[in-house]
């Protein structure tokens, strides 16, 4: 695999398009690193998951633009276009990224808000009398 391989992940409101090259493991996340963009280890940690589950961590070059939601929100569309990105590059993946229900797309979304209450679910208080 010479060529660039994209693929798109989407969680909650966030969208990724993520560009994968063969290279070093280097990350540029809307012109940033990684590290910097993402600056919870936990969620560096579980986008880089498809890579250590494939034992393919450092040897692609990723380049992700974010759109859209929250830190974690992002955090999960990355993860989700790493894992689609990898199967796109080996088949035999797939397996084992199903296995851990990394190609599945989380779809819980936020539960909208109802006329004339505080909030989709919170109801105004109680009296007995």
């Amino acid at each position: 695999m010479s060529e660039q391989i994209n693929a798109v992940g989407r969680r909650k409101e966030a969208v990724c398009r993520l560009y994968l090259t063969p290279g070093t493991g280097k990350w540029e996340v809307n012109g940033r690193t990684l590290g910097d963009y993402f600056p919870r280890p936990t969620l560096v940690s579980a986008i880089q998951q498809p890579f250590t589950l494939t034992d393919t961590l450092g040897q692609y070059d990723v380049k992700a633009t974010l759109d859209g939601g929250g830190m974690s929100g992002q955090a999960g569309a990355v993860r989700l276009a790493v894992a689609r990105a990898l199967v796109k590059v080996d088949e035999g993946n797939k397996k084992k990224l199903r296995e851990f229900g990394l190609l599945t797309r989380d779809a819980r979304e936020v539960e909208r808000k109802k006329p004339g209450r505080a909030g989709a679910r919170k109801r105004f208080q109680f009296s007995k009398r």
